[in-house]
């Protein structure tokens, strides 16, 4: 009861305030001294989310056909987490020199030159709103924003604009001068430290004319397409003090939109799950408990009526379903995605996922995803074993490789289409196989060694014994047919977590930070306990029309919430979403497709191991001659 105790103010304490996200520094302070020099670093280039996202490439701040101004010696790598890699990040060092606490006015950064036809694809990438993205001690750019819902004052991490397109539609003016402005604490008179990071970019006409870069013009300057073009890069640096100590540095970029939005999703959906048990329980408690009694009433005389519904099927229902290998790597790999899915949340709702260091959430879902492959093994062997399989070589080996190789062989066709596009966001060779190594050496180790773990524990015992001939199924209502039952079942789950599923979108696709995982752990709470429930309320109503092949019933009603995602996800893209390249069509509809799978898997095992266990109980509350 302590523990349970702790684990609730725990949980409590970090969702009290979620605007504030909880999370530990990650990283150590470092102080500057007046004149230290402040490392500039530069990230890709990535398309913002303004009124629509117009792509899903993000191309490398390097790439030569930008011609942005390199440090001497050319740039260098930095060293990224596994995680950061494969969220796309690359960074690498810049020319810009920064001082501590020295402010410059319009210095030059360099001369460029833009051929006409690099000139056109600067102008597309402008007209499709990307952004650049600067580093500064450990903190991304920003711009200083207002909510208009809450007036709170945030610091946009989303990235700088590249260009205008709004103020003339039909000629984009190119950024070329930006005005650095670093917020700093000081602890001392001779110590200070980088609490905050804004870019303000403009478009300054100062095509290479005069012998010096001109930062003030009015003029926007305009990349010709039918001509070359030179310019001057230039920036100027402020120094701001701020109040803001180095340990909530982070509190400004952390910004839950619409909290008030996420409140009233998470109660409504806490209402209509608390209500949606109490239901179900009352109704089978009266239900089953009345049928129990009747069932085994003593007295067998000609009052006592025929067994009806559900009794009538006690030889049938543990009779093996078709495919029963499948279905046992199905459950097993979903167990496996689910157990991960939890770990991930824990750690970061308490924390430990910091935002200073980039792609940790990534990297705890590769590590936990490697880590937890015994339960597949677990699951799968005693499923497979309950249902009475006997081939378990090959279910063992399908259950470490199957669905691996199938999320690989998918990434790994967008990986193509990314290298394609030139896109700064294809995995390298090195990262793909260093993945590879991790489920090789050790993940699908993990998972042989748990299988052999859940053979040593076998089968769950079945209450009653199973018919030698099989009875007749009658006609059934067409609600509770396969695949009407499993789309029918899949609304309350999702019902419950599709505001939350906006925001999550919003934030792979948009490149806008997610730090709400108290909200998003509570709506994984709720969707899980909602899709128990409707799972086991739509199997008992199988068994009730005397149907009672309810196993892949179970997992497919279950997993059928991943259907209205997909359909909400091709809402989102008609909506929010103003794709103009197919290869960015491509990459949406493919990750909305893994997305959905993987939602069909953790799903469908939710859903088949709660009605696996209801059933177990029900049947074992009836006496059978």
């Amino acid at each position: 009861m302590r523990s349970a105790a702790f684990w609730a103010f725990a949980a409590g304490t970090a969702l009290l305030s979620p605007a504030a996200a909880f999370y530990l520094p990650g990283t150590a302070p470092r102080d500057y001294l007046v004149g230290e020099p402040i490392d500039v670093f530069v990230n890709t280039l990535t398309p913002m989310l303004n009124s629509k996202l117009k792509s899903l490439i993000s191309h490398d701040y390097y790439d030569e056909r930008f011609h942005f101004c390199q440090p001497p010696g050319g740039p260098v790598a930095q060293p990224e987490s596994l995680g950061s890699i494969l969220f796309g990040d690359r960074i690498l060092s810049s020319p810009y020199e920064i001082r501590m606490m020295e402010n410059t006015t319009c210095q030059t950064l360099c001369r460029s030159r833009v051929p006409r036809e690099d000139a056109k694809f600067i102008n597309d990438r402008i007209k499709e709103d990307y952004g650049l993205n600067f580093i500064i001690d450990g903190l991304p750019s920003s711009e200083m924003k207002r909510d208009s819902k809450t007036g709170e004052i945030f610091l946009d991490a989303e990235g700088f604009n590249l260009g205008d397109d709004e103020t003339e539609p039909d000629r984009p003016a190119l950024n070329n001068h930006y005005d650095i402005y670093i917020q700093y604490h000081a602890r001392d008179a001779h110590h200070f430290r980088v609490v905050g990071v804004l870019v303000y970019p403009r478009s300054v006409d100062s095509l290479v004319g005069s012998n010096e870069a001109n930062c003030f013009d009015d003029r926007q300057l305009h990349l010709s397409e039918t001509n070359d073009n030179e310019l001057y890069y230039t920036y100027s640096v402020s120094f701001l003090e701020s109040s803001v100590p180095w340990g909530l540095r982070w509190d400004s970029y952390l910004h839950v939109f619409d909290p008030k939005i996420h409140w009233f999703s998470l109660i409504n959906s806490l209402v209509i799950v608390g209500f949606l048990v109490f239901m179900v329980a009352m109704i089978l408690w009266r239900t089953i408990s009345k049928d129990i009694s009747r069932y085994n009433a003593i007295d067998l005389s000609e009052e006592v009526q025929e067994d009806y519904g559900w009794k009538l099927v006690h030889g049938e229902v543990f009779r093996q379903p078709q495919r029963p290998m499948v279905l046992s790597v199905m459950v097993g790999n979903g167990a496996h995605l689910a157990i991960m899915a939890i770990v991930t949340l824990l750690f970061a709702l308490f924390g430990f996922l910091s935002p200073s260091n980039r792609g940790s959430l990534a990297t705890v879902l590769l590590i936990c995803w490697t880590l937890f492959g015994c339960v597949s093994g677990y699951v799968s062997a005693r499923t497979y074993a309950t249902l009475g399989g006997e081939q378990w070589k090959p279910n063992l080996v399908l259950t470490a490789i199957l669905f691996p190789t199938i999320v690989f062989s998918f990434i790994g066709l967008l990986n193509v289409f990314l290298i394609g596009a030139s896109a700064s966001g294809a995995v390298p060779f090195g990262t793909i196989l260093a993945v590879l190594l991790l489920w090789f050496l050790i993940s699908a180790p993990l998972s042989v060694g748990g299988y052999f773990y859940g053979m040593k524990h076998g089968a769950f015992s079945s209450p009653v014994r199973v018919n030698s001939i099989p009875r007749q199924i009658p006609p059934k209502p067409w609600y509770l047919r396969t695949y009407q039952a499993a789309i029918l079942g899949g609304i309350l789950p999702f019902g419950a977590a599709f505001v939350e599923l906006y925001f999550v979108l919003s934030s792979l696709f948009g490149n806008r930070a997610y730090y709400a995982f108290g909200f998003l752990f509570l709506t994984f709470t709720v969707v899980a306990l909602t899709t128990a429930t409707v799972t086991v309320l739509f199997t008992y109503f199988v068994l009730c029309a005397e149907e009672y092949r309810w196993h892949w019933r179970a997992f497919l009603i279950g997993g059928g919430s991943a259907f209205w995602m997909f359909a909400y996800g091709v809402w989102y893209w008609a909506s929010r979403l103003s794709l103009g390249s197919f290869t960015s069509v491509v990459l949406y509809f493919g990750y909305l497709s893994l997305f959905s799978l993987l939602d069909f898997l953790v799903g469908g095992s939710i859903g088949y191991i709660a009605a696996h266990f209801a059933i177990r109980r029900l049947y074992s509350s009836i006496r059978v001659d």
